[in-house]
């Protein structure tokens, strides 16, 4: 597994390198043999450090964790603990389903694009509504086909507000979302 440990205008030691990387592995390995790449950033917040997790755990899954701590070590500690429940938890899912990966179609691929929200207050009405919207990042994503509950499960693990799949049953596309109250939505088209 290739680990990217990084800081955010923070020096990082050695030792904690070292760590993140032999605590990471372990978890993984514990879970979901065959993770492919992890991203970990420390950065300095109002109560000391914040952690981010991005782990790339192969066949469309990624994950995120995210915590803070008054050091970098609590810091890594909260996320990796977060990461590894919910690898826990996605495991046990595959375990309980024991689906056949031989009758899923294949993803599809898609372009997800990200535009800047609203035009700059010190622009004129006019020439704002002239314009086309800034592409802030554009990137390559997948389309599965999942069930509702794969889908909502998914979304949680990689801690999106929305995901787009193909219904397993239907073969339409649908999306779940996080709603503001908290609870998931979700957009079934019909038929």
């Amino acid at each position: 597994m290739q680990i990217t440990v990084s800081g955010k205008q923070v020096e990082l030691s050695d030792a904690l390198r070292e760590r993140v990387s032999h605590e990471l592995t372990g978890i993984t390995g514990k879970y979901f043999e065959h993770a492919q790449d992890a991203r970990i950033t420390f950065e300095r917040s109002r109560l000391g450090f914040t952690c981010d997790i991005n782990l790339h755990a192969g066949r469309g899954l990624t994950l995120r964790g995210e915590a803070e701590g008054t050091d970098a070590y609590t810091a890594f500690d909260k996320a990796a603990l977060h990461v590894g429940k919910r690898l826990r938890r996605y495991r046990r899912r595959v375990n309980d389903h024991a689906r056949d990966d031989a009758q899923r179609a294949r993803p599809e691929s898609a372009r997800q694009i990200i535009l800047r929200a609203e035009a700059e207050d010190h622009e004129e009405p006019e020439t704002a509504a002239h314009t086309a919207p800034v592409v802030i990042a554009e990137t390559t994503t997948e389309i599965a086909h999942l069930t509702v509950s794969e889908a909502v499960m998914r979304m949680e693990l990689a801690d999106h507000p929305v995901l787009m799949f193909r219904d397993m049953n239907s073969g339409v596309l649908n999306v779940v979302y996080r709603r503001p109250d908290g609870n998931i939505g979700w957009i079934d088209p019909g038929d």
